[in-house]
């Protein structure tokens, strides 16, 4: 079973790269983004990708521009995640057949973005708009628009984003540190699956 939930392994290594994977797919967390500043990014992607084929969703967050997004393509990243809302990235990563999500903090720019075609909002930093920012930019988004909660979610505020209309969550630190063990990891994405189930 696939939930939006997204893993941010900021500080990912290469070496690291398929346990952590594996044991995130093997909890219940199917899309995994490394952000493109972590060490060797597109080697890490390239490798979960490959090894974690027709199981996970592969991607890149942190992408500030075009030749950034061609490099995650040429690596097999499936997604672009940026921290802002800029419409040659969105528009590029839709044309290479990726699916994009921008980060949008304000209506005009969640409309700038849905214009230029991105998948989903990336609502960031999440902590500052909070569930009652995104019940009120529900309301005059397009209705079906999927947003996506990203800084400051934790297990116990789930099920209040989940009622404010949030469509799924980007995890970081709290489920991903550098020089955690793919076991430690697990444990953590087993803790936040279990929180997301129970948030519904």
């Amino acid at each position: 079973m696939s939930r939006p939930l997204i893993a941010i392994l900021r500080g990912l290594t290469p070496q690291d790269a398929p346990a952590i994977g594996r044991a995130l797919v093997a909890a219940g967390i199917t899309r995994l983004e490394v952000p493109l500043n972590s060490p060797d990014p597109l080697e890490s992607i390239a490798l979960l990708a490959r090894d974690l084929e027709g199981q996970a969703t592969v991607g890149a967050g942190t992408v500030l521009s075009v030749d950034q997004v061609r490099a995650v393509r040429a690596a097999g990243g499936q997604m672009v995640l940026s921290p802002n809302c800029n419409a040659d990235v969105i528009r590029a990563t839709v044309a290479h057949g990726m699916a994009s999500y921008p980060g949008v903090m304000t209506p005009s720019e969640a409309f700038s973005a849905l214009e230029a075609g991105a998948t989903g909002l990336k609502l960031f930093p999440g902590e500052l708009i909070g569930p009652t920012g995104l019940r009120a930019m529900r309301a005059v988004l397009p209705q079906g628009t999927d947003c996506w909660a990203v800084g400051g979610v934790s297990t116990a505020n789930m099920a209040e984003w989940r009622g404010a209309g949030a469509a799924g969550f980007g995890i970081g630190s709290s489920l991903y540190k550098p020089g955690d063990s793919a076991e430690t990891v697990a444990a953590k994405a087993a803790a936040i699956v279990a929180a997301w189930e129970q948030s519904a």
